[in-house]
Formats: C-alpha cells, structure tokens, sequence
C-alpha cells in the first residue's frame, strides 16, 4: 500500500492589529543594539501594548540574542494569552533570511508547548530596503518548515501540529499572494522532508515512483515512471548497473512542466540522485550509521519537491524534472570493483568503488535531460563524503562548468537563504579519473573527492551550462536547531524555485 503522510494545512490569515488578535501567542521580534553607549536590545514593533509589556526587560532578560525565547504571560493591552519576544541577532543584519529562521524559532517554541495559534508581528522598525512581500514570504515558510515532525512511526506521537497562524500586519498592504507563495514553497519543502524521512522499506524506488506521478497528478503536470525494460532501451547501463544487486527495480522518474506562453529557447533540466537506500554494494560501508543511507534519495525528493512548487507556483519556464531511482545492494549479481559499465552517450566507466554509484545513476540521467531537450541543467545529490570533510554541515558544495550559470544559481540562493559554496572544476583535476582500460574511472580515490566526481559527471553535460549540487553534508540535520527539528532538512528545494523563477526574467 501507497503510505501518504498526511499534508499539513496550517491556516495563515492577515490582520492588521496585534492587539486584537486572540492567539494562543503573539510574537515579536527583538534585536541586539547597535548603540555604544548604553547599549540595550532594540524591539521590532511599534506596538503600544508590546513596548509596555517589554519595556522593563529590554536589556536585561530580553538581550536581542539570535533565537533567544522570553516569555511574557498575560500581557496587557492584547487578547492574546502570551506574548513571545524572539531575538534576530545584530539589526544592521536583519533581513527577511534572518526573518525565516526566527519565524521557524517562534514556532517550535509553540510545538514545545503544544500550542495551536500563533500571530507574529511583521518587523516595523527593521531594514526597509526589502518589500513586505518578501518579509511576509520568508516569515510563512519558516513558520510551515518549523512545524514539521519526523516521528512518524512513534507509537506515542502527539499531534503538535499549529493550526492558525496569523501575520500581522500594520500598513494594510494586501500580502495574500505573497503567504500563498510562503505556503507553497514552505510545503514543497516539507513534502521533499516527508519523502526523505521515510526509511528504506517504505521508501523504495518503485514507492518513491509512486509518490512522485501522485504528486504530479495533483498538481497538474506530466509524470512517467519507468523501470529496467526502459533502462536497458535507453542503454543507461551506468545507471542500470547499480540497481544489479538489489530485489527491487530501479525507477526513471520524469515529470514535465509545460506552461503555455514559456519562452521557446529555454527548457531547464533538474536531474537528481535517487538512491534509496545506500548500503555501498560490494564495497560495503561501514555498519556505524548506515541507517542514515536511506536519505541518499535526498537530491531526487528535492527536485520532485521543486516540480511541485515550480507547478503550483505557474512559474513560466519549461522544467523537465529526472530521478534516477535505485538502491545499491551487495547480492551475486551485484556489480563488482573492477567492472566496465557503458553510459547512454556511449562512454566506459570503470568501476572502482561500487560506492561511488551516485554519479553512476547521475551520468544517465544528465544524459536522458539533453536528449529530451533540456538546455539548462542542473543536479542535486548526496554524493560524497568528501564535500562533508571540506565544507562540514553547513555549507553544500556547488560546482559549475559555466560562470554566468553560477551567478544566476549564486543570486537565486541569496533570495532563498540557502547556504552553497563554490567548488573548483580545474582541467587538471580530470587526470585522476582517467582510466587505463576505459574512457574514465567512476572515483579518483580520496584527494578532492568532491571535485573528481564532479568531473565524472562534467564528462555527461556536453557543452549545456550545468550546475552540480554536493549535498551531503547538509540533507540531514543530527541535532535540533531553534527553528527546525532534527532529521531531513529539504536543502536546495528554494533554491531551485529561485533558480528557474530567474528564467522567467530572460
């Protein structure tokens, strides 16, 4: 049976006044001063009843830190049962990216507690560079992304989920397009986590097929899911040759976005790795962690995240979305170190480290986004352990064969608030895949690892600008942040609606 998490629907409504909203809670935000002398936190609203309720406080319990929880019961002035204060941080950097994460901070204070209302006050004294509809769109996806819950399968789960969510709202503006906008790419995010989070017995190719041409039907586009008979028509024997050692078929997933009216001569490619389960195959991993590997689909579910919010969104940019859907077992037929795979554009790979099967399912799939006409790509994966080692767990790896594609994906992760650094593709790091008996070696071994597999895959783009996401280090959180829980975190999903918003604009 097709499990379906059941889809949050937090209400998100506007009002224009704090004091009469009737919450369980109404939050405003705090910042630290920028004032040498006398320095004391500086409160982000101009509510009467706020100011008279903190007034007392600022600069001693309520110091402006970044996520920062001071609670006031009983406030005057205000329906409200509690007034929450949150603090940003430094005010000269108070922007609508500081925005979302506090927002998210505010509601998972409110989970802790299981409450179910919220209204959170716009910033009224902060930057006024940025429109209200970017704030009031950062502050609803933060508020969606934070109440999200990754203990599915826990007999004791609590519903904590927050029902009505109220943006106030103080200069009238009409913001419904911008909190419609908020929930769309806030629930594409959660939609990537929900698929993410589920573990590899509920999570297979063929499931993951499932939910993705589901997805696709409720939001009206185009979705084929194929499998080995597919693969071996196509001559994807890269990514065929993974899916050897496993009971369960691979899965292609493609799904189209056509809008009428969409520029003719730009169809972007989201191409991503859909592993759903990592066990390394012949070269096997060690047993400490391998739980985790169920989230090596986290590149595929983002781009399935991102066709849905590209989709409800009627973003007007053609998109061909491409999971290339497997998992990497260790049976007899399994594929061995040693072995050559032949890829769809005819190129020889030797295999060195069946765990290096990322780029393997990639390389076909990179392949199958050229063919059916894509002429912009870009891909997302879990791909090395070496990205984690140089960039840690907060930046992903970005790499590009191309600098003006660079700039357009740099800008799109900026409005979206998402963390990627720049990686290297220097000619001479290409020697190290090299093979003595194939056209190339699918790992160069442990120096810049990160790098040499994004050479692999550089060998299957052709001449189309192409973007290459690592992330690794970034798709799964160990611990609780302030404003998100622990588990999968739904990176790149913004970044990639930001990222094909930008082709609207050519």
């Amino acid at each position: 049976m097709l499990l379906i998490y059941p889809e949050r629907h937090m209400n998100v409504k506007l009002a224009n006044n704090l004091s009469q909203v009737d919450a369980d809670a109404v939050v405003v935000f705090a910042a630290v001063s920028s004032a040498k002398e006398n320095p004391t936190a500086t409160l982000l609203s101009g509510n009467q009843a706020a100011i008279k309720a903190t007034a007392s406080l600022l600069g001693t319990d309520i110091t402006g830190k970044a996520y920062e929880a001071t609670w006031i019961y009983a406030p005057d002035g205000t329906q409200a049962k509690r007034l929450l204060v949150i603090g940003v941080g430094k005010g000269e950097k108070f922007d609508p990216n500081v925005l979302r994460n506090a927002a998210g901070a505010a509601v998972r204070q409110l989970k802790a507690k299981n409450l179910k209302s919220l209204a959170i006050a716009l910033p009224e004294n902060a930057a006024k560079h940025f429109s209200d509809e970017n704030w009031v769109r950062a502050l609803v996806i933060g508020a969606v992304v934070a109440d999200f819950d990754a203990n599915y399968y826990a007999s004791d789960r609590k519903d904590q989920t927050l029902q009505v969510l109220t943006v106030i709202n103080t200069n009238g503006s009409n913001l419904e397009a911008a909190i419609d906008e908020g929930r769309i790419i806030g629930g594409s995010q959660n939609f990537t986590r929900d698929l993410v989070n589920e573990p590899g017995n509920k999570m297979t190719p063929t499931i993951l097929g499932e939910r993705a041409k589901k997805m696709s039907e409720d939001v009206g586009i185009e979705c084929e899911v194929h499998s080995t008979e597919k693969l071996k028509e196509l001559k994807m024997g890269s990514f065929l040759s993974v899916s050897l050692g496993s009971e369960e078929p691979p899965a292609l997933i493609v799904m189209k976005y056509e809008p009428e009216g969409a520029a003719s001569d730009v169809t972007v490619g989201l191409v991503g790795k859909g592993i759903t389960f990592d066990s390394g195959g012949i070269s096997i991993k060690p047993a400490d962690n391998m739980e985790k590997m169920k989230y090596d689909m986290a590149g595929g579910a983002a781009m399935i995240g991102a066709m849905r919010a590209i989709a409800l969104l009627k973003l007007n940019v053609r998109v061909i979305g491409i999971v290339c859907a497997s998992e990497n077992m260790p049976d007899g037929k399994a594929q061995k170190p040693g072995d050559v795979r032949f890829a769809m554009n005819g190129k020889a790979i030797e295999i060195i480290n069946t765990d290096a099967e990322g780029r393997l399912v990639l390389a076909d799939g990179l392949c199958y986004a050229r063919q059916l006409g894509a002429t912009h790509l870009i891909d997302a994966a879990t791909l090395t352990g070496a990205c984690v080692v140089a960039l840690g767990m907060i930046n992903a790896g970005c790499f590009a064969n191309d600098d003006s594609i660079y700039h357009r994906f740099h800008q799109a992760t900026h409005h979206a608030g998402e963390k990627f650094w720049r990686l290297p593709l220097d000619e001479e790091y290409q020697d190290s895949i090299k093979s003595s008996i194939a056209d190339i070696m699918n790992s160069g071994g442990r120096h810049a690892g990160a790098v040499t597999a994004a050479k692999f895959l550089q060998e299957f783009v052709d001449d189309k600008p192409w973007v290459h996401l690592d992330i690794a280090g970034t798709a799964w959180i160990d611990d609780n942040k302030p404003w998100i829980t622990k588990g999968p975190s739904g990176i790149a999903v913004r970044s990639l609606v930001e990222f094909v918003r930008g082709f609207e604009k050519t």
